[in-house]
Parts: C-alpha cells; structure tokens; sequence
C-alpha cells in the first residue's frame, strides 16, 4: 500500500457476508483474476459479494469514502488493469430461475450464459448468447449484447423485461420501461455507467434446436472463401447468421486437433429455421474453395460453443473492432491485404472476423435502448493474444494497421463490449451516436455524479 492510495478503514464492510480482501490476504490473488489475463488487477479492496446487500453494503463504503469502484464477474471483457479502489466480485450470485410459462430468466450478477442455458433447457427455452456461453450474462448484455442469433432476434439489450440495480448512492432500485424509464435506458448498451446490476429479467426463446458450425478452408484459400461469402450474404434470409473468420491458432493443447496450429479461414452458421432449408441454402459455400472441415450440423441450442470454438481457458488477449458501412469489393482487397494469406502465418492476430450484421439487429426494440450499432451492415472483430513483449507490441500494431485500412468503410463506431482498451474521452465516444453520448453523459451526472464507477468504459459526468 502507497501513502498516495490510502484504504479507508473496513469497519463499514462488517456486514458483508461474502469476503472483504486486501493485497496479500489469502484468496485475493484468486479473488481478482478474471478470464483475460492481459488485465492484472490491483484493487486495494475486493468485496465477494454473495447478494444484493452486500453490493449495497459495498456501494455505501465506497460512496463515503470516495472510493472509486470496478464490477468483475468472469472478466471475459476486462480490457485494462483496475488500480487500486474497490473492486466488486459478482461470482458468487449464480442463481438463475426460469418462468416457462412468461417465458423469461431472473439472472443474478455472476451468473455465465452456460448458467442460463442449463435452467432453461428442460422447458426447451434460451437466452441470446453471444459466441461463448462462458461469459457473464450481466457484463455483455449492459454492452449491447452481440448473439450468434442476431440477425434473426436482435441484440439480448432489446429482450430485458427489468434490472435490479444498486446506485452509487447505495440505493437498491427496480428499473423497468414504467419504473426509473432513464435508468433502464441507459443500462441497456450503456454499460456500467450508472449503477451495479444484480439481477436482470430477459425473455428466453423457445428454440430447443438449430443448425450451427463452421465450414473451414485453409487458409491459402482465405479470398475465394471471402468473395464467395459476400456475395452470398446478399441472397440469404434475415435469419440466416454467419460470420466470416480468418485464423491462425496457435499449437497449444486448448485448441483441438486438427485445427491446432493451423492457418484457417471459416465461415461460422447459424439458422434457427428448418435444418432441411438451412443446409439448402449454405450448399453454395460448400463449393466455393476445397474444405477441409465441416462442423455444421443440427445442435442442441445448449451446443452453441461448437459454433465459434472460444477459447474456455483464461488468456491474456487484445480485442477491438470496427463497424462497417457495407464492404464492397475494394474493402475486400484491403482486408485480404492486411490480414489475408500475403500477410504471412507469422500474422499476430489470433482471429480477425467479419460477422455480417443487419436484418433485427437493424430494427428498434420495442422500448429504446442506448445500443448505437443499428446502421452497421458488418462488424469487424480482431483478436490477439500479449503473452509480453514484443508479441504484444506487435499485436498493437497489427490491431492499429486493421482498424486503419478498414476505416475508410466504417460508421466512424465501435461496440462497447469489444471496443478494446478506451482512450481518451474523444476515443470513448465512439462506442455511442453522439446524441446517445451525450444523453449517457446527463445520466451519469444524475446517477453518479461522484465518477465512482470510473473503470472499464465510462463516459464523463
């Protein structure tokens, strides 16, 4: 502990039934390590909260004290260190409890996606996952929400019924579209701006089955794959979901055979329609250059990893992504020339993917929402692992070069979940409309006007 940090006393944390931790008490090194290891958190504090009261309890502290706060659950999307203050494990808060008959979940703060599909799999109801069941249902939904399915669906933001959520203030709201309409507003792709959420209801879909995996080629045959893929995305339903990968993984054991250590390029599916149909209309794919490996088959909704095959072991990884306009034939070329065969296998990102955007991820929800990604038609995804430098020098360069050369095509946004590490306050921005940030900007002076919840991706009061 430095004399320029100072930790309040703990005596007000009496009350918290989980574990209060500081540096060098057991348990707190286990306590503060999320899935990306890239970010080394270092909270002077750490509240295991096991409920509600001890968030409230927690919030309270820190609002007396002007401790600044951080929310990990499974840290999927920690993309920078958190430096002292008080950081809020949720971990602990699993419960999810499913209403078949209205057809939705009560979610708890810690709760993973994998939580939610093994509740609601016996009444053959599921959540908008996105590309890994591992993540935390809470983190990625105040993000927007990204789903395998959201050409057909929409964004998870758009299916919350209501949040439970404590206020920097320490006040335990309710919050639905009737009920505190501007907080339920802002929590829904705002992110953590406002408040600590511990417990969300969302609608489930009743869609037990679907057709889903990957078509891979190698990766020399990364631009017949890609032209063939744009052209066909043009003929397909608005429910067909794909999404264009390039990847070159590494030869490690977490990876399986026969991918591991190869040079790929894939087209992920997803169709929650007909399998009959579904396989009809992916045939064209099929011959559009020699497969090496074809996944796709009718799965369980609960199998929805085997789509993406996310890493499930922590990594310490760098993630950023751009949003596109459309991507006509030069944006092609300039993909296929920064991160297509003629860069070499020696390439630092991991996975550099184009998911095709549109159809209801386009369309309003019922009620608004703070999500800003309605004008894309592509989203591109970059991944790359920083074990330490250089690799992680040249991880940064081959992210910066992407983003630059695929800019000429993009909205000029982000998504907030897979922004990538913030910069200033101008870099921030770009994860919301203008209008939209500034509207966040007015929330936070109302909710939290002490910038308690600064770390992570936060606007200014």
């Amino acid at each position: 502990m430095t004399d320029t940090h100072p930790t309040p006393a703990l005596f007000a944390l009496s009350d918290v039934r989980g574990p209060v931790l500081r540096p060098g008490d057991d348990g707190y090194a286990e306590e503060v390590t999320g899935f990306n290891l890239a970010a080394l958190h270092t909270p002077d504090v750490v509240v295991g909260a096991t409920g509600p009261d001890d968030v409230v309890a927690a919030l309270r502290w820190a609002n007396a004290t002007g401790t600044p706060v951080a929310v990990q659950a499974t840290g999927h999307g920690a993309n920078f260190p958190i430096d002292h203050g008080l950081l809020i494990s949720t971990a602990r808060m699993t419960d999810v409890l499913v209403d078949p008959g209205e057809r939705t979940a009560t979610v708890a703060a810690g709760a993973k996606w994998s939580h939610v599909m093994a509740a609601g799999a016996p009444h053959g109801l599921f959540g908008l996952s996105g590309t890994s069941t591992d993540a935390g249902v809470i983190g990625y939904t105040l993000g927007g929400g990204l789903p395998v399915l959201g050409r057909a669906y929409g964004y998870t933001a758009d299916l919350v019924r209501s949040f439970q959520v404590v206020t920097p203030d320490g006040i335990l709201r309710e919050t639905d579209a009737d009920h505190e309409p501007e907080l339920f507003w802002a929590l829904r792709g705002g992110k953590g701006n406002v408040g600590v959420v511990t417990s969300l209801v969302c609608d489930l879909l009743p869609l037990p089955r679907l057709l889903g995996g990957g078509i891979y080629c190698a990766g020399e045959d990364t631009e017949p794959l890609l032209r063939a893929w744009v052209e066909w995305i043009r003929t397909v339903p608005d429910e067909m979901c794909s999404a264009f990968t390039i990847l070159r993984l590494p030869p490690i054991p977490q990876i399986p055979e026969p991918l591991r250590g190869g040079f790929w390029a894939r087209v992920a599916l997803a169709w929650p329609g007909d399998p009959a149909e579904g396989e009809a209309l992916i045939a064209p794919l099929r011959t559009a250059a020699p497969v090496a490996l074809d996944t796709v088959e009718t799965m369980d909704h609960a199998e929805l990893d085997r789509i993406h095959l996310e890493p499930r072991d922590p990594l310490p990884a760098r993630e950023s992504c751009v949003l596109l306009r459309g991507l006509p034939p030069d944006a092609v070329l300039a993909l296929l020339s920064v991160a297509g065969p003629a860069a070499g296998r020696d390439f630092p990102l991991l996975m550099v993917e184009v998911r095709h955007m549109g159809a209801a991820l386009s369309r309003p929800p019922a009620v608004a929402d703070a999500v800003c990604a309605r004008d894309a038609e592509h989203l591109v995804d970059a991944v790359g692992v920083i074990p330490a430098p250089p690799a992680a020098e040249a991880v940064e360069r081959a992210t910066a070069a992407l983003a630059a050369t695929m800019a000429p095509y993009g909205t000029g946004h982000t998504m907030v979940n897979i922004h990538g590490t913030p910069g200033n306050e101008q870099d921030r921005a770009r994860a919301w409309t203008p209008e939209v940030y500034e509207r966040l900007r007015h929330d936070k002076a109302t909710y939290d006007p002490s910038n308690l919840l600064r770390f992570g991706h936060t606007v200014p009061a």
